[in-house]
């Protein structure tokens, strides 16, 4: 008889299915935020933002000294990658390794004449001595140039609310080109102040 009353008890104590589906649906409702939510987070302060992309600046500028053709591209896009995920984060917007590397191409696909011009750079590093020197001079200063305008792109673009699924890299091609230019200055810059310490 004891062993009965405690099955009772227990039978007792245990949820049914639907409470615990009830408990399940409303912790999932908790977890994931709304569109509204994703738009409320505040915008991320300058210095942040300025950090994120000198710190690729920077190391795109180091993976254009490796010394192998193609690997240094591979390894570029992985900076840029990255970039874009911290870039993502910092305004709330979701991120996918794929969403990522379709808009990279996209924009770089749009400007023709830098993704040719990484790749020559590259390829110009198998030619042994002079190739490699060339390859050193051009590359460094070309990848961080192409970093920072994607930076600023991407900036501009989730500051003002955009996603990785509204973005249209015909609408921002000038804007990209202006960047450019700008990022060949700055990163020049970062060469010369990095060659005297």
């Amino acid at each position: 008889m004891i062993l009965d009353d405690s099955l009772d008890k227990d039978d007792e104590e245990e949820p049914s299915y639907n409470e615990e589906k009830s408990d399940m649906e409303q912790s999932s409702k908790k977890e994931s935020p709304s569109k509204n939510e994703i738009n409320k987070k505040e915008s991320p302060s300058n210095n942040e933002i300025n950090k994120i992309v000198r710190n690729h600046v920077i190391g795109s500028m180091g993976v254009g000294l490796i010394p192998i053709p193609l690997v240094d591209i591979v390894a570029l896009t992985g900076v840029q990658l990255n970039m874009l995920r911290k870039l993502a984060k910092s305004y709330n917007v979701p991120f996918s390794k794929d969403k990522g590397k379709n808009v990279l191409a996209s924009l770089l696909g749009s400007g023709m004449s830098i993704p040719i011009g990484n790749t020559l750079s590259s390829l110009v590093k198998a030619v042994p001595i002079v190739g490699q020197t060339t390859g050193a001079l051009t590359m460094p200063v070309t990848a961080g140039a192409v970093t920072y305008a994607i930076a600023k792109v991407f900036t501009q673009h989730f500051a003002s609310g955009g996603t990785f699924l509204n973005f249209n890299p015909d609408e921002v091609k000038e804007y990209y080109a202006e960047m450019l230019k700008e990022g060949e200055q700055i990163a020049g810059n970062l060469k010369k102040n990095d060659s005297k310490v």
